[in-house]
């Protein structure tokens, strides 16, 4: 079965949520029986998560019966929800039993822990016999794009990942980020993988229920991004005796010098392990990690390869190199490396279109040591909070409901639109927080006379 979970002690505990309910991996392996009679053959499934045992019995259920669900936040605008919706046309819906009648007339054929699943009509889906998993590639900013994931790269993500954090059965870890982010869902596979507890939680770090699941389930690792961070230090967590904590991990964006050597400090003085990583959904999530013992002296480094994986660089001389001092566009080897893109459902019969190999758009500089940092983007994307915003996306949000010109850069902290219509200037912020998540005290507007374009209407001067 899938990430084998029929081969772990059938009683062991496999998940626990915020609200109590625990399941066995038996009882994952019953739950996958009962989608095999409702879906007895091979279809596209939307699955609107939440951090929540139905949401994760529909991910585990589907992935082990050859069911591909695409997973999406079930907080997604509805309008971007009906762009996918009418792309790719999902034979059913899986998601939480009280949003059924806001989605659909159809009556629910089956439920299971406050989830339901509901025939769209569609017909069956068309699907590339090794087609596992579909993930959108910019968080929810409603592009149609979609990594297409096999099901050997789950299992080499989770596995790489068990290997680099060393994860037993013991471990119980807080899964807190959401299950539609790409590295939430690694936490989830590698230490189902590994036999170890999920303990899945829906709650903010503002929320007293997440320092309740912290403390009284044992949490042994947690993972966050680093706005996650950030909040924690305003938090004083760095102040906090966590005797059952023993690994703080980071992905998602560039941590601040100073909060990198906060959570060193914190570590170095509680005997925990700091390790960050790199990654992107393209392939699987995790792709490169710094081992713990670096961290206080590769201060913002994403380290190494992950176990399975190979890093390289590609020079400005357009020569690759995978050792040495060198600087250029980073590459990455691996099983875990996806399929490719699809962009409408014919694409999900295509096959396999990277072959393992990677090209990540970024640029990074690999020290004499081997270990890499990222020092620039080559695509116009930025990772904030975690959340990957595409600036083309945006400008086009912004363009589709007002009527101005735009230009949208930015940091990893900071999104930067420039308008020229100052009426609208003020609605912005909280438009792109509607439509993508990203907080609007992270978007700064500008108002500008005109935005330069050449002849091909490209920005130019910006």
């Amino acid at each position: 079965m899938f990430l084998g979970i029929d081969k772990k002690p059938q009683e062991k505990i496999a998940v626990i949520d915020d609200s109590a309910i625990e399941l066995t991996y038996g009882d994952l392996c019953r739950y996958a029986d009962d989608f095999r009679v409702m879906l007895p053959s091979r279809t596209l499934v939307f699955l609107l998560a939440e951090n929540r045992i139905g949401s994760l019995i529909g991910y585990t259920s589907l992935l082990n019966n050859h069911v591909v669900p695409l997973i999406i936040s079930s907080a997604t605008e509805r309008t971007l929800f009906d762009n996918l919706y009418a792309t790719y046309r999902p034979q059913y819906l899986w998601l939480p039993i009280e949003k059924v009648a806001e989605y659909t007339a159809n009556e629910p054929i089956y439920t299971a822990q406050g989830y339901a699943l509901v025939r769209t009509g569609f017909p069956q889906a068309h699907l590339y016999d090794d087609l596992s998993l579909l993930l959108p590639t910019s968080g929810s900013t409603g592009s149609p794009k979609l990594v297409r994931h096999s099901y050997r790269n789950i299992e080499a993500n989770a596995e790489n990942v068990m290997n680099l954090f060393g994860i037993t059965s013991s471990e119980r870890a807080l899964a807190s980020l959401p299950m539609h982010y790409t590295m939430g869902l690694s936490v989830i596979a590698s230490h189902l993988y590994a036999g170890a507890t999920v303990l899945l939680c829906s709650k903010s770090l503002l929320d007293a229920g997440f320092w309740k699941m912290l403390r009284d389930r044992e949490a042994t690792s947690i993972t966050g991004v680093p706005y996650s961070y950030e909040l924690l230090a305003k938090l004083r967590f760095f102040r906090m005796d966590l005797p059952h904590l023993t690994t703080i991990t980071q992905g998602g964006g560039k941590l601040t010098e100073e909060l990198w050597r906060q959570i060193v400090d914190y570590c170095q003085s509680h005997g925990k392990r700091f390790i960050a990583t790199y990654g992107q959904s393209e392939c699987t999530a995790r792709m490169a990690y710094l081992p713990a013992h670096l961290a206080a002296t590769k201060i913002g480094s994403i380290g190494i390869a992950e176990p399975g994986g190979k890093l390289s660089i590609i020079n400005n001389d357009n020569v690759e190199t995978f050792d040495g001092e060198d600087t250029g566009e980073m590459v990455y080897r691996g099983e875990n490396v996806t399929l490719g893109y699809a962009n409408s459902c014919e694409d999900l019969l295509l096959g396999d279109e990277n072959h393992g190999v990677m090209h990540t758009g970024d640029l990074a500089r690999r020290d004499a040591e081997g270990c890499y940092y990222i020092i620039g983007r080559l695509k116009r994307f930025l990772k904030i909070f975690g959340l990957r915003i595409g600036l083309d996306e945006v400008e086009n949000i912004i363009r589709t409901n007002y009527d101005t010109d735009c230009y949208c850069s930015g940091t990893d902290e900071k999104l930067i639109v420039k308008v020229t219509n100052p009426a609208v200037a003020v609605s912005i912020p909280t438009l792109i927080e509607d439509k993508t998540h990203l907080f609007h005290q992270r978007v700064e507007v500008l108002v500008v006379d005109k935005i330069l374009r050449n002849e091909a209407g490209k920005v130019i001067n910006q």
